[in-house]
């Protein structure tokens, strides 16, 4: 359905809808049904269907508009390039990679990015716990580290070129920093330590956070780019 209304208001639906996919995590996992967005014929995101309408998550709507988010105190930033940039990188994308030792071979890209989907969906619902102090209750948690970690070994699986083998360790870096981070949360909030797990900014205060969404952001820009590159926030 088109939208004649002010980019502007645009940008502020786009972001919210960002926000309650991350809410809605962890609250209502159990009523909602989860599809894959496909972006001119590569999987980028699970899409979260509630009550009819579709969800993605925040920094996903970022990565497929070459978009940047900037998180503050009482809003959310979206920032989008204009369509100079959108047709680089349209142009850049449709243009193979050079055939080097750094190339990511196509399988392991897919699984990979779709691995990045699922971290960032768990990221989301530790997320809520941090900001809102919600009840640690039954074992989602655990789920999601297993889930995450099965989905991993995949991933491994699929690596075949040597640019494949070391975007993987990147990728298994990230899991171990979530890991951590998603562990020091619950444990926080099952130990009923308030003063850490309801702070409304708590999530742009946590600087183990903001390195774990800086390295997301580059691996996924990195694995849709089908060339290996390295990144400080990723060791």
């Amino acid at each position: 359905m088109s939208d004649h209304r002010r980019p502007g208001r645009k940008t502020q639906y786009l972001v919210l809808a960002g926000f309650m996919l991350c809410l809605a995590g962890a609250l209502v996992a159990q009523n909602t049904t989860d599809r894959v967005l496909i972006v001119n014929g590569k999987p980028v995101s699970s899409v979260m269907q509630l009550n009819g309408h579709s969800y993605i998550d925040i920094d996903t709507l970022a990565q497929i508009t070459n978009g940047t988010v900037t998180m503050e105190p009482r809003r959310i930033l979206l920032t989008i390039p204009g369509s100079g940039a959108a047709s680089t990188s349209s142009t850049n994308a449709g243009t193979a990679p050079a055939p080097t030792a750094d190339v990511l071979s196509r399988e392991y890209a897919r699984t990979a990015i779709a691995e990045l989907a699922e971290m960032r969906e768990w990221r989301g619902a530790i997320g809520t716990i941090l900001t809102y102090g919600v009840p640690v209750v039954g074992t989602w948690p655990q789920d999601y580290h297993d889930r995450v970690n099965t989905n991993l070994g995949q991933v491994s699986v699929s690596a075949t070129t040597a640019g494949d083998h070391l975007a993987l360790q990147l990728l298994e870096n990230q899991f171990a920093n979530l890991s951590d981070w998603a562990a020091n949360v619950v444990s926080t909030r099952q130990s009923l330590n308030a003063t850490n797990t309801v702070n409304p900014n708590a999530m742009q205060n946590d600087p183990m956070l903001a390195k774990i969404s800086e390295c997301g952001r580059f691996l996924n820009s990195m694995m849709v780019s089908g060339v290996y590159a390295d990144n400080a926030s990723c060791h």
